[in-house]
């Protein structure tokens, strides 16, 4: 059975990612049940996920603050604050936010997601080094270890999604 929940702002599992921004886990697979995964992003402008596509999860994406261009196969969408995207499993999507400050909340179903960002991101538990970065290579071995794909390098705002991708 799964038991309510309550995640209190500040005390969430916080881990380093792309471009200086920050993923906070707010619920994971244990607090649901296995249901979802929620995570609260602080990004910068500039910061960009390679091309990707999940096998297990549906991603949904609250652009809470900010502006960003998202892909999902050959849609190609600018979004400002207050904009949802839906990316449904199996289907490759990117973006790459565009205004100096983004926060954002991506909901996945099921839950796993988590673990992605576990294996990827710095946990900010501990002192950040100084030379840590997160790039391509890091993102793609997490990836690959958590049951998504990376297919290539960030998409750049005025590309569309490359034709190989979408025949996968």
């Amino acid at each position: 059975m799964t038991l309510p929940y309550m995640s209190r702002s500040g005390s969430e599992q916080q881990f380093a990612w792309i471009g200086g921004g920050v993923q906070r886990i707010v619920v994971d697979a244990e607090a649901s049940g296995g249901r979802l995964t929620a995570i609260r992003q602080s990004m910068h402008g500039g910061a960009a996920s390679p091309v990707h596509v999940h096998a297990r999860e549906d991603e949904t994406i609250f652009l809470l603050a900010g502006s960003g261009t998202f892909w999902a196969g050959d849609q190609r969408w600018d979004l400002t604050s207050g904009d949802t995207v839906f990316l449904p499993r199996g289907v490759p999507h990117t973006y790459v936010l565009t205004s100096q400050d983004v926060e954002l909340l991506t909901i996945c179903n099921p839950a796993g997601f988590e673990e992605f960002v576990r294996a990827a991101g710095w946990d900010l538990s501990a002192p950040l080094p100084e030379d840590w970065v997160l790039d391509v290579e890091a993102l793609a071995r997490a990836a690959e270890a958590t049951g998504q794909t990376v297919l290539g390098p960030p998409l750049g705002s005025g590309d569309v999604m490359p034709p190989e991708y979408l025949r996968r």
